[in-house]
């Protein structure tokens, strides 16, 4: 299998939740350090983009700063992806309780020969929950420079697969993976799932 870099997105402001969601206990556990343990299951390089490195020294992951503060999620991923020690980067946010591995390893083993992986669900693509590639750096540079933010805006410079939802399906039907955490609602929905067994 691909050997790749693990990459957590732990910017954006939790503003709808009232506090740090990457902080946010299930199980017991925050939700950071749930998926810091996931993606040290398929990688040995996990990184940790944030800002405020001091409330992550504790966890085992490289600590990384915005090389473009302000930039969003796509200046999150380009500082990922620049400091990753590998070609290629599973990139995650920080408030995704219920990441699938076998679909995580699934997205890994189609990635050689594309620059992005991307799950698309109900015709949307989730950006958040992709592989890239060091051959997306010089793209998102290009379109970061210009003052876009929207990630997909790069997509027609680079090869990407997307990864169907019948394919999703296979792996993660309940489309889980895909379930972040942004206000207390999506708070009590996570705990019940994750009283139900979901997600591990």
């Amino acid at each position: 299998m691909l050997t790749v870099s693990g990459v957590v997105l732990a910017g954006g402001q939790s503003s709808r939740l009232g506090m740090d969601k990457s902080f946010v206990n299930v199980n017991g556990q925050s939700l950071i350090e749930q998926i810091v343990a996931k993606l040290a299951k398929l990688s040995d390089d996990v990184i940790i983009v944030t800002n405020s490195p001091e409330k992550y020294d504790h966890l085992k992951a490289r600590l990384v700063g915005d090389i473009y503060p302000g930039k969003g999620a796509l200046g999150g991923i380009y500082s990922g992806l620049r400091t990753a020690a590998n070609a290629y980067s599973l990139v995650v946010a920080c408030d995704m309780p219920f990441l699938d591995l076998n679909l995580l390893r699934y997205m890994i083993l189609l990635a050689r020969g594309h620059d992005v992986v991307i799950p698309k669900v109900r015709g949307l693509p989730e950006p958040l929950h992709a592989i890239y590639s060091k051959n997306c750096l010089k793209p998102i540079d290009r379109l970061l420079a210009r003052g876009g933010l929207k990630i997909i805006d790069f997509f027609s410079e680079v090869r990407v697969r997307y990864v169907e939802e019948s394919e999703v399906d296979i792996f993660d039907p309940q489309h889980l993976s895909f379930f972040n955490v942004n206000t207390p609602n999506d708070w009590k929905e996570m705990e019940k799932l994750a009283r139900r067994g979901k997600g591990n």
